[in-house]
């Protein structure tokens, strides 16, 4: 019964989400209600186990989101992010050029948000492309999967993030899995969509919009912008403090209380939003900066509640012990590696097809396979590929994203189908794949 209750609470938010058109985040909490209250934990037991999932969700991630979202807005506003994906492009051969403007999204994915990538990076793109003579869908695809593959994959983005508070592992191995795996993923996956490019996928007649006068708009660079090296410091600077605690917990019985403090995530990011400002102030007055600081804030306050009601509904769904209720039914002691991998990428497809929120198909996935994968041999961070490379799958008309790329590149539907959609399906494929073969090696 408890497998009946966990179907029918996500019905329900799916429900009030696609056709009232309810907040995601509202959304969460009623269906946490339902199942709280069907699971036989009570009236009270049900507002507690809300309070202190939300509580839980916040304490680990709420001051780390702000920071990051705060560090990316400066590095955006201040030209600091188009100098580095101006430096990457520059430094590779014409042949290479289109993967370089994949890694350069990539690159400035991990501390924007993707829309930001997307729009700083496509009327470069799009200029390189007319220059080696490739048609639309190349230079647009390249910065869909590169930057689409580092905001799923690379803290501090929120879902990676939450990942090792969801499912209780080190923040530091989600950097560094996170980090290589979209690296590979992202050269891959653009191999793989320039193929189908290469054989006749697009038509130029049905899948560009004609009537779109200047679709890229106007980049806005302030003048004599901070250099790409300069910039990079506020973005590398919290990953290495992170991966510093890591390290010493391999070198020490037990870390030094210095490298403990420093590690922290939110001390990291504390020291990386500082150097984005002080990185900013080359271009921006003060008051620039804590306009953007501002704006960054504000920009924040949906994420943190969605993330937030998301731990409520984790909560909700480990107090009911349903985790092994579904260990029990769909994973098997021969294939427990397979079953749970494969059952972490399905559930995170569905979320995002049928709600287009990757954040919202990610975090529900994770919470559900917390307790799943704590009585087996998978170790959690592969748990967490596979939920966030189902997340990456299918986003189409339901998502923002869909729309910003389609309209901003002057797509049609259909082209935005066959750049946005196919682009991260076929990355979301490449990131499970490199999931299943991480997962029965390490």
């Amino acid at each position: 019964m408890l497998i009946v209750y966990l179907i029918i609470a996500l019905v329900i938010m799916l429900g009030l989400v696609v056709f009232f058109k309810l907040n995601v985040a509202i959304a969460l909490v009623i269906a946490s209600l339902f199942m709280g209250i069907a699971s036989g934990l009570g009236l009270v037991g049900t507002i507690e186990g809300i309070s202190d999932g939300f509580a839980s969700m916040m304490r680990d991630l709420g001051i780390p989101i702000g920071l990051g979202v705060i560090l990316g807005k400066l590095i955006s506003d201040s030209g600091g992010a188009y100098s580095i994906a101006h430096a990457i492009v520059k430094k590779t051969s014409e042949k290479l050029a289109l993967y370089s403007i994949g890694l350069a999204a990539f690159v400035l994915a991990i501390p924007v948000f993707f829309d930001v990538a997307f729009l700083i990076l496509v009327p470069l793109a799009v200029q390189i492309g007319k220059q080696l003579n490739k048609s639309l869908p190349y230079p647009v695809g390249a910065i869909i999967i590169g930057a689409a593959l580092s905001h799923t994959l690379v803290p501090p983005t929120p879902n990676p993030l939450a990942a090792a508070s969801i499912l209780e592992f080190d923040l530091g191995l989600m950097i560094l899995v996170g980090t290589i795996v979209g690296f590979i993923a992202t050269l891959l996956t653009i191999k793989m969509y320039f193929w189908f490019l290469d054989k006749g996928f697009w038509k130029k007649e049905t899948d560009e919009d004609a009537t779109v006068e200047n679709p890229y708009g106007n980049l806005d660079i302030p003048e004599n912008p901070p250099s790409a090296w300069l910039a990079l410091i506020p973005i590398i600077l919290p990953s290495i403090m992170i991966l510093l605690g890591s390290v010493g917990n391999v070198i020490f019985e037990e870390n030094p209380e210095i490298i403990t403090f420093l590690s922290d995530r939110i001390i990291a990011l504390l020291i990386g939003a500082l150097a984005a400002y002080l990185v900013a102030a080359k271009t921006l007055n003060k008051e620039q900066r804590d306009a953007s600081s501002s704006e960054a804030m504000q920009a924040t306050g949906i994420v943190l509640l969605i993330t937030g009601a998301g731990g409520a509904f984790g909560a909700i769904i480990q107090g009911t012990g349903i985790d092994q209720a579904i260990l029990d039914i769909f994973v098997s002691d021969a294939q427990s590696t397979l079953s749970i991998i494969l059952l972490s990428f399905f559930m995170g497809v569905l979320f995002r097809t049928i709600t287009g929120s990757g954040t919202v198909a990610g975090i529900t996935t994770m919470t559900i396979m917390a307790g799943v994968v704590a009585g087996t041999d998978v170790h959690p961070v592969w748990v967490a590929m596979a939920s966030l490379s189902g997340g990456l799958m299918l986003g189409h008309v339901n998502d923002s994203g869909f729309w910003i790329t389609t309209k901003i590149a002057g797509l049609t539907v259909k082209g935005g189908m066959k750049t946005y959609t196919t682009s991260e399906a076929l990355a979301g494929i490449i990131v499970l794949l490199i999931t299943l073969i991480g997962a029965h090696i390490f």
